[in-house]
């Protein structure tokens, strides 16, 4: 029981987090080994200021696949 109590709570943060524009540096790393795994995912202050300028109109944008 606690186990499903804790696994709603990681989704249910996930998902305000992403309501509110921050993104899930988890999910990124999770998605890059899968799907690119000869890359070397960026580091969270990485991922964080790329995020940040995507959405306030930094350098260009996030581009994956």
């Amino acid at each position: 029981m606690f186990d499903s109590i804790a696994k709603a709570g990681k989704y249910l943060g996930q998902a305000a987090k992403l309501m509110v524009g921050i993104p899930d540096y988890d999910t990124y790393v999770q998605h890059i080994k899968l799907t690119h795994p000869e890359q070397t995912p960026m580091t969270y202050e990485e991922f964080f200021k790329e995020r940040q300028d995507s959405r306030y109109g930094g350098k260009g944008g996030f581009k994956c696949c």
